[in-house]
C-alpha cells in the first residue's frame, strides 16, 4: 500500500500532467516537433509556474524529480522510461499500478517506480503501441508486439486482466554476450563450447531445450555464429531477436492478424516459404505450434544443421513436447512413426538451465542415437559438474 506522503505526489503528477497537456494545446506545441532540449525547458518552465501559483511546497530536488517524470509522461512511456533506457533491466514486469518488477540478471525484483492509476497504466499502454497499429480494447483485450527497437510487448486488459492492465515486456539488446562471456561466466566450459562449435560445423540438426528465462535465444545466437560464411541461412522467428554476423542471411517474420481479424501469417507457412528459398539451414526461433512438422521434415529432407528452441525443462521432456505439438497440430502417424520421425531429424538437443541464484548455465548436451529399438536413444557429449546439476535439478524437483 502506497504511503499517504507518496499517493498525494501521484495526485500532483496527475494535475501537473493535465495542466501541461491543456498548455502544449494552448501554443500549439507538437511533441514530435521539438526537441528533447526544447520540451524539456517548456515543462520545466511550465511546471514551475504550476507549482508556485499553487504554492506547493517542493524541494529543489523534487521539483526536478517531477519535471523530468512530467517529460517521461509527455514525450515517452511514463515509468517506464527508465527502466527501459537501463541497460541492466531484462524484462519489465507491470502487474498493476503499484506493482512493477524488473529482472536484473535472472532475478525478479520489486522496480522503484509506480504508476497513477489504472488509467495511467492503460494510457501508458496505448502510447506505446499506437505507433505500431495495434489495438486494443474490450473486444480485443490482449495483444503482442514488438517495438521499434526490437523489445518484444505483451499487454493485456480487463475483462480478461481480473486486477487491472498488465504489461511484460522482454527488452531487446544490442549486445550479446560472447562466447567467451558464457565461458568466463560459468554458463559454459571451454570444453562445451568447443563442442557446440563442432556441432553447428558438422552440419547436425539442433534444438536448444530449456525453461522460460533459461537463455534460449542467447545460445541459439551463439550457434549461429558458427554457420560457415559460403551457407545462405533462413531464419524465422515472431519477434526478430537474432543477430547473424553472416553474409548470406535471409530474416523472416511472422505477422499477426490485423483489426479484422485477417493478415496473419504464422510461423509454419514461412517455414514452407523457405523451402522454397534454397536454404542450406533454416533457423527457427522457437517451436510452439504446428511449424514443427515442417521443420522436422526439413532437417530430414537436405537441410541439415538446422536449428530451433523449445521450452522444456529436460531433454527427455523436448521430445515428449514435440510429441504434443505433432499430435495436435495434425500429424496422423503411430507412436512408432512419429518416434523414428523425431529420432531421425533431430541430432543434438542442448539442455538449459537457470539455478535461484539468477545464473543460466548450459546443463546438459546430448546427442540422439538412432536405435531401431529406441527411437529416444541418447548419449550424454557434455554434462556440467556434480554439484551444479545436483542444485538444478532440485530446482526442477521443487518445481513439479
Amino acid at each position: 500500500m502506497a504511503s499517504r506522503t507518496d499517493q498525494e505526489y501521484q495526485d500532483l503528477k496527475k494535475r501537473v500532467h493535465y495542466y501541461l497537456v491543456e498548455r502544449l494545446d494552448e501554443e500549439g506545441v507538437e511533441v514530435t516537433n521539438v526537441t528533447n532540449d526544447m520540451l524539456t525547458t517548456f515543462v520545466q518552465t511550465n511546471v514551475s509556474n504550476f507549482v508556485a501559483q499553487n504554492r506547493i511546497p517542493l524541494s529543489a530536488q523534487n521539483l526536478a524529480d517531477l519535471t523530468r517524470e512530467i517529460v517521461d509522461e509527455v514525450a515517452g512511456f511514463g515509468p517506464l522510461e527508465p527502466l527501459l533506457s537501463d541497460d541492466v533491466v531484462n524484462d519489465i514486469l507491470v502487474n498493476g499500478p503499484q506493482d512493477v518488477f524488473v529482472e536484473v540478471a535472472g532475478v525478479l525484483q520489486r522496480a522503484n517506480t509506480r504508476f497513477i492509476d489504472d488509467d495511467h497504466v492503460l494510457r501508458i499502454i496505448r502510447r506505446i503501441l499506437a505507433p505500431l497499429g495495434r489495438r486494443l480494447d474490450e473486444s480485443s483485450p490482449m495483444v503482442d508486439a514488438r517495438l521499434p527497437d526490437g523489445s518484444r510487448v505483451n499487454a493485456i486488459i480487463p475483462p480478461i486482466a481480473l486486477d487491472g492492465p498488465s504489461i511484460s515486456i522482454r527488452k531487446f539488446t544490442q549486445k550479446h554476450l560472447s562466447a567467451q562471456d558464457l565461458v568466463n561466466s560459468g554458463s559454459m566450459t571451454a570444453e562445451c563450447l568447443d563442442l557446440l562449435i563442432s556441432l553447428v560445423q558438422g552440419r547436425r540438426n539442433i534444438l536448444v531445450s530449456g525453461g522460460t528465462g533459461t537463455g534460449k535465444t542467447t545460445i541459439l545466437n551463439l550457434l549461429s555464429q558458427y554457420i560457415p560464411r559460403e551457407e545462405r541461412v533462413v531464419t524465422i522467428e515472431d519477434s526478430a531477436e537474432l543477430q547473424l554476423n553472416h553474409p548470406h542471411i535471409v530474416r523472416l517474420e511472422t505477422r499477426p492478424a490485423n483489426a479484422e481479424g485477417s493478415g496473419r501469417i504464422t510461423a509454419r507457412e514461412l517455414v514452407i516459404n523457405s523451402l522454397r528459398m534454397r536454404p542450406d539451414r533454416i533457423i527457427l526461433g522457437e517451436v510452439r505450434a504446428g511449424e514443427i512438422i515442417e521443420l522436422l521434415q526439413a532437417m530430414n529432407t537436405g537441410h541439415e544443421g538446422s536449428m530451433s528452441t523449445i521450452h522444456a525443462n529436460t531433454a527427455k521432456d523436448a521430445l515428449v513436447r514435440i510429441e504434443t505439438l505433432l499430435a495436435v497440430n495434425g500429424y496422423d502417424a503411430s507412436e512408432r512413426a512419429v518416434g523414428r520421425l523425431i529420432g531421425s531429424s533431430l541430432d543434438v538437443i542442448v539442455q538449459l538451465t537457470r539455478l535461484p541464484t539468477g545464473r543460466r548455465l548450459v546443463s546438459e548436451v546430448v546427442a540422439m542415437r538412432h536405435d531401431s529399438e529406441d527411437a529416444y536413444a541418447m548419449e550424454s557429449l557434455y554434462r556440467a559438474d556434480r554439484e551444479v546439476m545436483d542444485e538444478a535439478e532440485s530446482v526442477l524437483g521443487e518445481g513439479i
